[in-house]
């Protein structure tokens, strides 16, 4: 198993390329991802490793990830944005 990332790297890593994804990964690193389990921040730090254009198309709900695991971090993202 391999450490998770510390917070200021993980703040550092959710700095997209794409306004629309930093506004939704930022927040959730402040604000969701201590409530994570441990699977989830891994799948997270795994999430944050895609490309730009298919973290686009996901959170914009123009596609689905393959990885039932990303696909349910995005919608909890999403879930928590809407509320």
């Amino acid at each position: 198993m391999t450490e998770l990332m510390i917070k200021p790297r993980l703040r550092w890593a959710c700095r997209r390329g794409m306004l629309e994804l930093d506004v939704l990964l930022a927040p959730f690193v402040e604000e969701g991802y201590d409530a994570l389990t441990l699977t989830q921040k891994q799948d997270f730090e795994r999430l944050l490793a895609c490309d730009d254009p298919d973290l686009f198309a996901w959170f914009m709900g123009h596609a689905k990830s393959d990885d039932a695991a990303i696909q349910a971090l995005i919608t909890l993202i999403l879930d928590r944005v809407r509320v």
